[in-house]
């Protein structure tokens, strides 16, 4: 009854709001730099390429357009042309005669690096579990690019990963957008002019890990006090110049982040599962002046998503995990594609180390369970949801996410339609590098973990 019942809603929004997402566009990266983004800036290499020409192909654009037929061309790390034919001198050619071209999967929410393969207590850096507000903390700087997951992930299409901070905390951290190539330190996979982000947390997380301690906060009173006041404090900080006295100002690395939020050039991801919270978060971002560029998780983001997509905030989701906490339980389905279908800014993201391997088959859930509902959401539409949202969600919409000229090369070439579960990446290219083939076992990178160990390299 529930299904049904948010599915009438559903469609009346999408009758409303025809036409793809129109999510507003999250600020532009290029807003100047703090002291900790000058001084940890990306080491980041493309791998070296050639000039591919791929034609014949079935084309996803990644805006949610189609070409039957069609050609691409890429070089020097950029897409140079799109559509039924391009030029073909001096290029390798490849014949996609039956087979389909998308762009690079984006994972807005993954843990690897952070919480890496093999899952043991000394590898699980994801939580700054000293007190519940972190923002001094950086996903960055406990990425193990050694971490296995890594290459499984680009063997299931993904060339773009945003690494974030777990949700113990009200203010977890700093996220770090990567490119999906093997390197041998974090700073050499990020991607250069990507924001920052920081990670936010509501609801049950933060009140179970420090209520349990005896601590704030105990409660969701005190999840919103304690954020509230952090923010206060930011202002003060501000205001202030940081100086305490008549001393000099003494640099805060916490307030380095959270200054970062209020001026624009760090963006805020939202680990919020309840739709009466995600509404919370949002006063609470008027209240101090700064935007929420996505909700993750929002199993209850249908109750709110003409809502959401006013306020130009993504929501970032699963195809189907629901109920193993109570603020999981009232969700459905349908939630991603009602979010699309409000003219919202739907995303499927993984969570998940296995999860993100297989991101386009999550995708497929969701549009499966759209359609028998009756909401008639293209193949290419849904692709939008793994490619130009999860881009625009993390300030990087104008480098990657869609086939498009002047863009980076990140393209995937399928075997077969990229939405079926029996469909597998052929080539994956990140700026314009084969950086993986599944038909060349030396494309296929392999972490030095892996070396001599049962299973190593294969592809699963």
């Amino acid at each position: 009854m529930k299904a049904a019942l948010a599915a009438v809603g559903a469609l009346a929004l999408l009758a409303a709001c025809s036409g793809p997402p129109r999510p507003r566009p999250a600020p532009p990266s290029a807003m100047g730099q703090g002291a900790g983004e000058a001084a940890w800036v990306s080491t980041y290499r493309p791998i070296p390429g050639v000039p591919t020409v791929i034609r014949g192909a079935t084309i996803f654009d990644g805006k949610g357009g189609r070409i039957e037929g069609g050609a691409i061309r890429f070089e020097k790390g950029r897409i140079t042309a799109v559509g039924p034919t391009v030029e073909e001198a001096d290029a390798v050619v490849i014949d996609g005669t039956g087979l389909w071209v998308t762009p690079g999967i984006i994972d807005i929410h993954s843990h690897l690096g952070n919480y890496p393969t093999p899952a043991v207590p000394a590898h699980e850096d994801g939580n700054e579990v000293t007190g519940p507000v972190r923002p001094e903390a950086w996903a960055l700087h406990a990425i193990w690019p050694q971490d296995p997951g890594l290459s499984r992930a680009l063997a299931g299409g993904v060339t773009v990963l945003h690494v974030l901070p777990g949700s113990a905390n009200l203010f977890g951290g700093r996220g770090a957008t990567l490119k999906n190539v093997w390197a041998r330190t974090a700073q050499d996979m990020l991607m250069p002019g990507a924001p920052f982000t920081l990670k936010m947390a509501c609801g049950e997380n933060p009140k179970r890990v420090y209520g349990a301690r005896n601590q704030m906060p105990g409660s969701r009173m005190g999840n919103l006090a304690l954020a509230r006041q952090t923010w206060a404090n930011a202002l003060h900080y501000r205001a202030t110049g940081g100086r305490q006295g008549q001393g000099p100002p003494r640099r805060d690395i916490a307030m380095e982040t959270l200054l970062g939020v209020l001026d624009g050039r760090i963006l805020i991801q939202n680990h919020c599962y309840r739709a009466d919270e995600m509404m919370h978060m949002i006063q609470m971002a008027r209240e101090f002046g700064y935007r929420i560029a996505a909700f993750h998780h929002a199993v209850e983001a249908y109750k709110i998503a003409d809502i959401l997509a006013k306020e130009g905030i993504c929501a970032a989701l699963w195809a189907d995990w629901w109920g193993f906490k109570m603020e999981s339980y009232d969700a459905i389905q349908e939630n991603l594609p009602f979010v699309h279908a409000a003219g919202g800014c739907a995303v499927t993201h993984s969570d998940d180390a296995h999860g993100i391997q297989r991101l386009n088959q999550e995708t497929a859930k969701a549009l499966a369970n759209a359609r028998r509902l009756g909401l008639a959401i293209r193949d290419e539409e849904a692709w939008t949801w793994i490619s130009l949202n999860p881009a625009r969600a993390l300030g990087i919409a104008e480098r990657t996410g869609s086939l498009e000229p002047g863009k980076d090369a990140d393209v995937v070439l399928w075997n077969g339609p990229p939405l079926s579960v029996y469909s597998r990446p052929l080539k994956v290219w990140i700026d314009g590098g084969l950086a993986f083939d599944a038909e060349d076992p030396a494309r296929r990178p392999l972490s030095d973990f892996e070396v001599g160990q049962p299973g190593s390299g294969e592809l699963k």
